[in-house]
């Protein structure tokens, strides 16, 4: 008798939470619904817009590589960036070394993607080429404004504005100035053998003998020099 009076109290228990689960449904289940549509079409538009992303990006870079293939500057400037800037940067580059035999046209590009207050690596390397290829040409305190914003500490060329500012000096008729620089470039971390070995030539221009640890090691040829220095780790 007590294992049937269980056996009630128990399929009772067992209908009442029935119960309570389906008013609870009833009640929050649309809430549930919700979610998961909401996750779903998240999920959606996520892929969608990635889909969109690489098949904006696709459509870019083959109007680059038809512009560049067909060796036409302006075509690439030209290009839609689509919002990028880093896009528009390096189409600039490319259109710049395009022109390599023209420097005015070649100077012209580089300004154009470099702007007035640079935004990445690609812009400042722009404005880093600019100088490099019309720094004689330019305002020598619009120069000395470009060359000091891209040497601040941490900048992505450094060192090589550092160096462009010793450039600067020797031509400015500043040669003790420029040798207290070079030395003060060679003693920074992360310099290339590349770089010190331009900075020990620049020294020896002046007539200053430069440290025999900063010329060029006799088992590195001038290709070596050339290799290490392109290498994302160089400077």
């Amino acid at each position: 008798m007590a294992n049937q009076n269980d056996s009630f109290i128990d399929e009772v228990t067992d209908e009442l939470r029935r119960d309570r689960l389906y008013g609870v449904m009833r009640r929050y289940g649309w809430i549930v619904i919700l979610v998961i549509l909401a996750i779903v079409g998240a999920t959606a538009w996520r892929e969608y817009s990635r889909g969109q992303e690489r098949a904006e990006a696709q459509a870019w870079g083959d109007a680059v590589l038809a512009a560049e293939e067909g060796g036409d500057p302006a075509a690439l400037l030209a290009i839609d960036p689509q919002g990028s800037a880093g896009r528009e940067a390096l189409a600039g580059l490319l259109a710049a070394g395009l022109q390599a035999d023209e420097p005015s046209a070649a100077a012209e590009a580089l300004r154009t993607v470099g702007g007035d207050q640079p935004q990445g690596a690609l812009a400042e390397l722009a404005q880093l080429k600019l100088v490099m290829l019309d720094g004689p040409n330019m305002d020598p305190s619009t120069r000395d404004e470009m060359l000091t914003r891209l040497s601040r500490a941490g900048a992505p060329f450094e060192l090589l504005a550092l160096e462009q500012k010793a450039v600067a000096l020797i031509g400015a008729g500043r040669p003790d100035d420029a040798v207290t620089l070079i030395r003060q470039i060679q003693d920074k971390d992360g310099v290339s053998q590349a770089l010190r070995l331009r900075l020990s030539e620049m020294m020896i221009a002046l007539g200053v003998d430069p440290e025999p640890a900063d010329m060029m090691p006799p088992d590195m040829t001038p290709a070596d020099m050339t290799a290490a220095e392109m290498t994302p780790a160089a400077n």
